[in-house]
């Protein structure tokens, strides 16, 4: 269970980054296959489809190790989520995700209603030691995000390239801990997937900025916490009314991490 504890803050970062943006006023569908890689290896795959429509979302994600890291790890997950769009964020009303590393599986579900989590459910139970914890109160509960729903990105200003799109915090509560995910604008790109989009993306860069839950005398919290090598790039979707990660590059304490996109289609439903 330990081992599992300690993947937790990846996992969470990974369907942080993998969350669909939706269109507030066209319905449409996504569909990508992901590849992620560390320190230049291939390491695994992930899959992302999801439906927008009447302004509510309801998303589908799995990732799993490959090759030589997966036949030693056998790491696994997939997660849902569904919500509502409030203007320039998300407002989730569901999440589940359930993540495997081998000898041990574990599963959160949220339930929440505009944002508001209404309970948390984690099989089985976690043992976190409190000793120096911040502590979880009800208003870190309130007007969150869940991981999956994350990057839900409605376009500010009618323009999917605004720099004012990567101007954004996110709330998120995982289940176990509460923190924020500061944007900021880095740039512009030109990406081609191998199937499907074709044209520019919205660089922004990333920080982790832990609120609650979390001990501020871990390794890796520290480790995150000072992280100034994160970034995603944000693909226009839905006829441009919004932006989801076509790639995600993390530093980690053994190398970068990279997902991104194969295959990134969408289309109207």
């Amino acid at each position: 269970m330990n081992a599992l504890r300690k993947r937790s803050v990846p996992i969470a970062l990974a369907g942080l980054m993998l969350g669909l943006a939706a269109s507030e006023t066209r319905a449409g569908t996504v569909d990508a296959t992901y590849s992620i890689t560390l320190a230049g290896l291939t390491i695994g795959r992930a899959s992302l489809s999801g439906v927008v429509e009447n302004g509510s979302y309801n998303i589908n994600i799995s990732a799993a190790l490959t090759g030589l890291v997966g036949a030693l790890m056998n790491g696994s997950g997939s997660g849902t989520a569904r919500g509502g769009l409030g203007g320039a964020l998300p407002l989730s009303n569901g999440f589940a995700v359930t993540a495997t590393n081998g000898s041990a599986s574990r599963t959160i579900q949220i339930g929440a209603s505009g944002g508001n989590v209404r309970g948390v459910i984690i099989e089985p139970p976690l043992a976190l030691p409190m000793e120096g914890r911040i502590a979880l109160r009800d208003q870190h509960r309130q007007g969150v995000i869940d991981p999956i729903s994350a990057l839900v990105m409605p376009v500010l200003n009618g323009n999917p390239l605004d720099s004012a799109n990567c101007e954004r915090r996110l709330p998120v509560f995982d289940g176990t801990q509460r923190f924020d995910v500061v944007l900021s604008f880095a740039g512009i790109r030109n990406v081609q997937a191998e199937d499907g989009y074709v044209g520019p993306v919205l660089v922004c860069t990333a920080r982790y900025v832990p609120v609650a839950g979390h001990r501020p005398d871990r390794r890796a919290v520290k480790f995150m916490t000072e992280n100034r090598n994160i970034d995603t790039w944000l693909a226009p979707v839905n006829g441009g009314r919004a932006l989801m990660p076509y790639r995600i590059s993390v530093r980690t304490m053994v190398g970068t991490s990279v997902i991104e996109a194969r295959r990134f289609q969408s289309s109207p439903r």
